[in-house]
């Protein structure tokens, strides 16, 4: 890769405009759905493979016949227009396939998480309300290990071909219902009224505790998804799109198919994602770009290193979460030519994407002045934006840490539409009211960000997981990333954990080794040392065998801090102090914390 040149904004914009050019005429009451799009794939694509799945390749007009036949079983079964279904099921072609035909009469489905059980699965179902269930045989024990009042009344069970039922009670086969159900579109009155501002499907945030709640995804935000990340990738023709994460949740099961669905070309699906099977699939099938989620980039490059790791056909990678020390490395080990490193969430009314290949940058934002985004002053110690004399919100200038917002828009294009949850009380508490004129109303992205004097943005941390430790704000993202330099271990999670009788919170890492025994205590503390200020260096350190994330590839930090340092909380992992004196960090014992003057771990509320 050569140096990296600032280019002008006009050039910024320019490439925007590939993206935004795509969906300026999208209107939330024009009547059309992604249900219209597929048909008109099965149509003018008939034998152009959609979804390409281990053995099976299935072409846009097989898909728009699978759907069809689940369009007209559900309508035989009493569903129709403004109803909900739950479904829940691994990656599969048929989780898109169902989801596609039940929008064919106008039903929403709710995409259920494959790891929810108990109290978690009975909470999603209740939340929207589902009148049905169509859940996979092999998460039938999920569900039949709830009472019979938290089941939706119309529980169907559905198996993948050449697999068993596993004789979930009252559920009827899914698939014998849909064999016998005709593959014809059906008749569009079926879902008349239904527009583009209306929801697809329900999804629900994969946060890291708490129950989720589950925004609403309209058939404009499916459709503009796909029209704007292909137009910012100058997809084509040639191009194979690969999706490695779960379909339940906004990066996959959004970008991916409605990608391919705008531009008439296939993806690839995998069950779930593998690190050993990553490459052999990208030769096997051509693909040219794939999703990304910080985390799986990590683990690609923690491969061992091959002569041929740079011939594949991948040109471009679009996600978030991509830490600056692993960008360059993977684009020049790798030979990838572009990274759209982008900053939003499953509800967001705006987004950030990174046009111009700029390495650590979520994005920049040629023309502050004109968008829905503003940025704006953020206390990490009073965990609260800063206000001035009138009590109003104080926009940042560059380098300060501050908090997107973005207005809530009127009117039914697309910029600016901010959804919602099924939950009007969730909805409400992502609100901001009154913030520069009486009666305006913004969306809270939860984002620290900073941006630099070109208006490129660097994402900083999440509200919350930013900590003060010796007088000094130490944001969790940018120490890991400082960490993740270091060789050997394939997560690095930071996070701040309460040490009795002292202010703030002190940092601690968790470093997942296959091996832990690999982990050398004075080198990390002399990586560490070298690169970070004296408040941001870890005071403790936890060894695992596996990370602490989410099914989405996101770290999970909550548990980790009420965890914290106590040995006999953190199942068996190895843990380390900090020792300055030492110069090395030393196992973590009574007598240790004793010599350094800290407090044992008391367990958080």
């Amino acid at each position: 890769m050569g140096e990296w040149v600032v280019p002008g904004r006009e050039e910024t914009m320019a490439r925007l405009m590939r993206g935004y050019a795509r969906v300026a005429g999208f209107a939330r009451d024009q009547d059309y759905t992604v249900a219209d799009r597929l048909e008109e794939r099965a149509a003018d694509h008939a034998d152009t493979p959609f979804i390409l799945f281990e053995e099976q390749r299935l072409t846009f007009a097989e898909v728009n016949a699978r759907a069809n036949r689940v369009a007209h079983g559900a309508r035989a079964a009493g569903l129709g227009k403004g109803d909900v279904v739950a479904l829940m099921m691994y990656n599969r072609p048929d989780f898109v396939a169902i989801w596609l035909g039940l929008a064919k009469i106008g039903v929403v489905t709710a995409l259920i998480n494959t790891s929810a059980t108990g109290n978690v699965l009975a909470h999603a179902m209740k939340q929207v309300g589902a009148k049905a269930l169509i859940v996979d045989a092999e998460l039938g024990e999920a569900v039949a290990a709830l009472p019979d009042g938290d089941i939706p009344g119309l529980l169907w069970e559905q198996a993948e071909e050449g697999r068993p039922l596993s004789g979930l009670k009252r559920a009827r086969d899914f698939n014998a219902e849909m064999a016998a159900a005709s593959d014809a579109d059906p008749d569009r009155a079926l879902r008349a009224g239904v527009k583009m501002g209306d929801p697809l499907y329900l999804i629900f945030t994969s946060g890291t505790t708490g129950l989720p709640k589950a925004a609403k995804m309209s058939h404009m935000r499916f459709v503009n998804a796909g029209e704007m990340m292909g137009g910012l990738m100058e997809f084509g023709p040639g191009d194979v799109f690969y999706c490695v994460l779960p379909l339940y949740h906004g990066a996959g099961g959004m970008v991916v198919p409605s990608t391919s669905l705008a531009f008439g070309v296939p993806f690839v699906l995998r069950r779930k994602f593998s690190a050993s099977g990553f490459w052999p699939d990208v030769r096997r099938h051509g693909i040219t770009a794939f999703y990304y989620i910080g985390e799986i980039c990590r683990y690609l490059l923690n491969a061992p290193a091959r002569a041929d790791d740079a011939d594949n056909s991948l040109r471009v990678m679009t996600g978030a979460g991509l830490k600056g020390e692993l960008w360059t490395a993977f684009q020049q080990r790798f030979g990838v030519a572009q990274v759209f490193e982008g900053l939003g969430s499953t509800e967001a009314n705006y987004g950030i994407t990174n046009v111009d290949n700029k390495v650590g940058s979520v994005g920049r934002v040629p023309y502050p002045a004109h968008t829905n985004m503003k940025f704006v002053r953020y206390d990490v110690e009073a965990d609260d934006h800063v206000r001035d004399a009138d009590g109003r919100l104080v926009e940042a200038r560059p380098g300060e840490v501050a908090e997107l917002i973005a207005e809530v828009l009127g009117g039914t294009g697309v910029g600016g539409y901010f959804e919602g949850y099924t939950s009007a009380a969730a909805t409400e508490q992502k609100l901001l009211r009154d913030v520069v004129k009486r009666g305006d109303v913004w969306f809270r992205s939860g984002d620290l960000v900073r941006f630099d004097a070109e208006d490129y943005f660097y994402f900083v941390d999440r509200i919350g997981n930013t900590y003060r430790w010796k007088g000094e704000n130490v944001s969790t993202e940018e120490v890991a990333a400082v960490l993740g330099g270091f060789a050997g271990p394939d997560v690095v999670n930071v996070y701040g954990v309460k040490v009795p009788a002292t202010e703030g919170r002190a940092g601690m890492v968790a470093l997942t080794y296959a091996d832990p025994a690999a982990f050398d205590p004075h080198a990390f503390y002399q990586f560490a040392t070298a690169r970070l200020a004296h408040y941001a260096v870890p005071v403790f350190v936890r060894l695992s065998r596996e990370a602490e994330m989410t099914t989405t590839f996101k770290l999970r930090k909550v548990e980790l801090q009420r965890e914290g340092y106590a040995p006999d909380r953190v199942h068996g992992d190895a843990l380390f102090v900090a020792d300055a004196a030492a110069g090395r960090y030393v196992p973590l014992t009574p007598d240790a914390l004793d010599r350094l003057g800290i407090a044992p771990f008391a367990a958080e509320n």
